[in-house]
């Protein structure tokens, strides 16, 4: 009997595809030929059979290796992190509690921790049904069980509770997530219409331009007249790490120096920092330049007072403009010629607000963070707002104001701890215009510590709502255009001041890890992930340099609506913290023109004593000893860490979610909950502001 063909079963893989085609000869040798697919001979040969028993054990190696580096760094981060946790809560090493000094600064702690609980307990009911078999959670319409099926008294309970949290529970959530939701896309709205008219001003180049024929001459003595009178105020307190620098750069501005009036404003309490001070000052006086010292006996109103008191001086009288810089703030030479001339054919402006540049921006994480913030608030909402409003809040320090339109607004007033926006809204409200140039760029420092940065933004964030209290009926019985009223109203208190900090605390790190446990009120994924990852990166569009930290930023943000929404309550409702006016820590960051510059400086220290010659000898030996002083100090000690309460407070209950949407099998909310109570962590513990390698 002839063989049957049938090898082709090897390479068809045991696979029955197609039709058997049986042929028959006159002759045969062979009788019967199956096929198992037209095509079964033309299929492409498996190229793992080509492959060796060492390759594969090789190939494996590999991908070992591979899963056993992950496995290994993140073992080691995670013991890391444990090992500090271990620290600073079980040994307290380097360790100081914070805590609020009022009793009222409590209660938003005790509100988290009292939600901290129920989750716990929640989530210990929930882990008992789910190995008990009970995964009516699982299911979104919710099923109740009937009494024939309650075996145990813990499931009664455990049915109990479903009813009451279907009936009691979900319908409030729901109500106030998408509550939260509203305002969340209205605010995200109002950032989309910001962006694009930043890429309109690009599109087409649309800036405030200066006419420079006044001040092509090059002869200063003889063209003096052409130049108006400017007055600059340094206002300090105890700013002993950058008063050199920010004096230095000042007095290098380029202007007429009988046109040219400084005055370094002292608000320093340490009798030594005030020498120091009056010694840089005297070193300039000697130089040539108009510089005086002031200093407050009775410190009041903080900057505002100090402010208000240096203007209140008759030779103030003299000069049409004065410009601000804080104490940290390095202008080049060239600012005032870049900004003076704007007030030139335009007696309606007010103020021409510059932009800040940040010398530490890339110090440590939480610098990089800031700089995309407020990259997008000086890119964006300051330019947007004065190309097509001429209005926008004032920064405080870089901008030339003429001083006419501060006497005609009030002048400064002592009422809150934000000077600068009040000034800025009662300008707008007598009609005074302001110019914001992009351009013109002045540096200074953003905190490098999360201490320092969050008293700077509670400082931000209750100043506004504490003003929008005094202001309201001043702005509704204004003459303004009722448009303007309901820009000042709506958008500029209400939406950015008010509404952002509420809806991204309240849904962000309440609502959403409610939800987990309240599965009726669940919040869909593009609440979640893709709107709030879209609004990063409209605010990282500003400074692409940071795209890399698009997840860092968007969970820091959240992390941080603890601090502003806290703020912006002790603010609404003139708790005592709203009234708080903490100096940011500086740390004396210098630009590369400045360093190149020390040595210079470092040679002036050592002809002081010729300097002052005309010193009283009392003042000498005050000099020398405060000298003598600075040279045996001791090296400063690192400052211990703090455990943040309510941060960390939060972190647990954002971990705890996370298990709960875990067994849930929830995964978008699984990785959003985890790593939304990493950075709560990370935040509560101090580490976020650690150097970078």
């Amino acid at each position: 009997m002839a063989p049957r063909l049938d090898f082709f079963n090897f390479w068809a893989k045991d696979t029955n595809k197609g039709t058997p085609v049986v042929v028959t000869m006159e002759n045969p040798n062979f009788s019967v030929v199956e096929i198992d697919g037209p095509d079964a001979a033309f299929r492409p040969v498996d190229k793992s059979r080509g492959k060796n028993a060492k390759q594969v054990t090789w190939v494996l190696l590999l991908k070992a290796h591979r899963a056993v580096s992950c496995i290994s760094w993140l073992a080691t981060i995670f013991w890391a992190l444990l090992g500090t946790i271990k620290k600073r809560l079980i040994y307290r090493e380097g360790v100081a509690m914070e805590s609020g000094k009022l009793g009222k600064q409590k209660l938003l702690f005790t509100v988290i921790r009292v939600f901290l609980v129920t989750s716990l307990a929640i989530l210990a009911f929930e882990v008992v049904a789910y190995f008990k078999g009970w995964h009516y959670f699982r299911n979104p319409s919710l099923h109740i069980p009937g009494t024939s099926d309650i075996q145990s008294l813990l499931h009664m309970v455990y049915v109990a509770w479903l009813t009451f949290r279907a009936d009691y529970i979900a319908p409030a959530i729901q109500a106030l997530s998408k509550f939260c939701v509203v305002l969340f896309l209205i605010q995200s709205i109002d950032r989309m219409i910001l962006s694009v008219g930043c890429l309109w001003i690009k599109f087409k180049k649309i800036k405030p331009r200066i006419d420079w024929d006044s001040l092509k001459s090059d002869d200063v003595e003889k063209t003096g007249y052409e130049y108006p009178r400017v007055l600059i105020q340094i206002p300090m307190c105890n700013e002993k790490e950058v008063y050199e620098q920010s004096i230095s750069a000042v007095c290098q501005i380029d202007w007429p120096k009988e046109c040219l009036l400084i005055q370094v404003l002292d608000d320093s309490d340490d009798e030594s920092i005030q020498w120091l001070i009056k010694t840089e000052v005297a070193n300039w006086s000697q130089r040539g330049i108009n510089i005086i010292y002031r200093h407050r006996v009775v410190r009041t109103g903080y900057k505002a007072g100090n402010l208000k008191s240096a203007m209140s001086c008759d030779y103030v009288k003299d000069y049409e403009f004065v410009a601000i810089f804080d104490a940290d703030f390095q202008p080049n030479p060239d600012f005032l010629k870049q900004t003076v001339p704007h007030f030139k054919d335009n007696p309606e402006l007010g103020l021409v607000q510059a932009r800040w540049a940040f010398v530490n921006k890339d110090e440590n994480l939480l610098t990089r963070l800031q700089n995309v913030n407020l990259c997008f608030h000086f890119e964006v909402e300051q330019q947007v707002n004065g190309v097509f409003l001429n209005f926008f809040g004032f920064n405080g320090t870089a901008g030339v104001w003429r001083i006419k339109a501060l006497e005609e607004s009030g002048g400064w007033l002592e009422r809150t701890t934000v000077e600068d926006m009040d000034i800025a809204v009662r300008a707008h409200l007598n009609g005074w215009k302001f110019i914001y140039l992009n351009d013109v760029k002045v540096l200074c420092e953003v905190p490098e510590s999360y201490e320092a940065y969050r008293k700077q933004q509670h400082r931000w964030h209750s100043g506004p709502m504490q003003l929008f209290r005094l202001c309201l009926p001043a702005i509704i019985t204004s003459k303004i255009t009722a448009w303007k009223k309901a820009n000042l109203i709506v958008l500029f208190f209400l939406l950015r001041k008010l509404i952002l900090p509420f809806y991204s605390f309240t849904l962000f790190c309440i609502i959403l890890p409610l939800t987990m446990f309240v599965p009726e009120a669940e919040l869909p994924a593009w609440v979640i992930c893709y709107v709030p990852v879209f609004m990063s990166f409209l605010n990282i569009l500003p400074s692409p340099k940071s795209f890399p930290f698009i997840v860092p930023y968007l969970l820091f943000e959240n992390t941080m609506s603890v601090t502003k929404f806290n703020a912006m309550v002790s603010g609404l409702f003139q708790l005592g913290s709203s009234y708080e006016w903490v100096i940011t820590k500086k740390t004396g960051r210098s630009s590369e023109s400045d360093l190149m510059a020390a040595a210079e400086r470092e040679s002036k220290m050592v002809n002081q004593l010729q300097v002052h010659r005309g010193a009283s000898e009392s003042e000498l030996s005050e000099l020398n000893r405060i000298m003598e002083q600075k040279e045996v100090a001791p090296k400063p000690i690192k400052k211990a860490n703090k455990i943040y309460r309510k941060e960390l407070a939060l972190a647990f209950l954002l971990l705890t979610a996370s298990v709960r949407s875990l067994l849930s099998a929830q995964g978008v909310h699984f990785y959003f909950l985890l790593f939304q109570g990493v950075t709560f962590l990370l935040v509560g513990l101090d580490l976020i502001g650690e150097q970078m390698s």
